[in-house]
């Protein structure tokens, strides 16, 4: 019976395949970052989002704020009348009755060439030989007859509308040319917002930190007393000297945001100033701010990135619940938060058009609070195997 402290035999070949490549820092964090699902699948819902904003508005025929009136509050999806000849009739909730070919192409709004109050009916021409079409009141849900048959028919056919893939708003403008602007703008202020964020937390708060004493005393102070202050109090204050607008909700955003980046960047610094390599480098003589420069904030990036990380869906956010309350984004600018103020008043009638601006917002805050996640544990040398 062979012992099991016998010792075993092996080969070069077998050895190799124990040994693994050194990987770098940068490597190993995106080593750990990738095994999590869920991380990887937040960072390619933001490439996608970001492809969406910046590479959409430039492939859609239609600007954010063109406008046509004749075809307001049409759904992507249609309800359509079967007229026959390929050709489809659909009434929206206004009561315009409109031409519909057999792809799905809006074609254009019928024009009333005669009513009748009396028997509640309307009449509208359609085709190169003037047919017509009536549109009876008499009949719940409303219907459709045709005149040369006299017969009934009903709303029995579906189609997607390929003219306006999500459809329109009640001023007819394409949701989707919205979406992609709304979507850029809210990735914007966030990004513009966050960088400020960033650098006026590291510098106030390895400072902070760094100083100690009194000063750092009263410099916490000082946050906790912006921290306090609520953020619908500072854009109203902005929004006196300033327009809506872009500047006003980056300067609100930029104001009071920082503070929870000073507060990681000063934890940090508190913690690594008494390490072995920040007490060599004040022994040969280094100043302050090379210390900090060169030795405090690099090594705290990796909390930094991970408050980052979630201070751009908070930002976000904000943003949109400003325009929504209507001291945001001026329109008609295009925001996530005044497309969900536009649609609240046609919610019953139109859902879709708050389904696609809050669907673009839960994308955001779920993809970035996911990367988040996934830097804070790729980041964390505890969880390093």
């Amino acid at each position: 019976m062979q012992s099991q402290w016998e010792r075993i035999t092996y080969q070069d070949s077998d050895r190799e395949k124990v040994w693994a490549k050194s990987r770098s820092f940068a490597q190993d964090v995106w080593f750990r970052f990738r095994r999590k699902p869920t991380a990887l699948g937040g960072l390619i819902i933001i490439a996608l989002l970001l492809i969406f904003a910046l590479v959409g508005p430039v492939l859609s025929p239609y600007s954010y704020s063109q406008q046509d009136l004749s075809m307001a509050n049409i759904s992507p999806i249609l309800n359509v009348y079967p007229a026959g000849d390929g050709v489809y009739f659909y009434l929206n909730a206004a009561q315009k009755l409109i031409q519909v070919d057999g792809s799905g192409h809006l074609v254009r709004q019928l024009e009333k060439v005669e009513e009748n109050f009396d028997e509640r009916w309307y009449a509208f021409s359609y085709g190169d030989e003037g047919q017509l079409v009536y549109l009876d009141f008499t009949v719940k849900p409303y219907a459709v007859k045709l005149s040369q048959y006299g017969e009934q028919i009903q709303a029995d056919a579906r189609l997607w509308n390929r003219t306006y893939l999500l459809g329109t708003d009640h001023l007819g403008r394409d949701i989707l040319t919205r979406l992609m602007y709304g979507t850029r703008i809210s990735l914007m202020v966030a990004f513009i917002a966050a960088l400020v964020n960033m650098v006026i937390g590291i510098l106030y708060g390895s400072l902070s930190g760094y100083i100690g004493g009194r000063a750092d005393a009263v410099m916490m102070r000082i946050v906790d007393i912006i921290s306090t202050i609520p953020l619908t109090l500072y854009v109203i204050l902005i929004k006196v000297c300033l327009d809506n607008g872009m500047a006003s909700i980056i300067l609100a955003l930029s104001s009071v945001y920082w503070v929870d980046m000073a507060r990681v960047v000063r934890g940090q610094v508190l913690s690594l100033k008494q390490q072995e390599f920040v007490l060599a480098a004040r022994t040969i003589g280094s100043s302050t701010g090379m210390i900090i420069r060169e030795h405090l904030i690099p090594n705290a990036m990796g909390s930094v990135l991970v408050t980052v990380t979630m201070l751009i869906p908070s930002a976000i956010f904000m943003e949109s619940f400003m325009s929504f309350i209507g001291i945001g984004i001026a329109p008609p600018m295009a925001s996530l938060g005044t497309m969900c103020t536009d649609a609240v008043e046609s919610l019953r009638t139109a859902p879709y058009q708050l389904l696609m601006p809050a669907v673009v917002i839960c994308l955001i805050m779920f993809a970035f609070n996911f990367v988040g996640d996934g830097l804070r544990d790729a980041l964390d040398p505890k969880l390093k195997k």
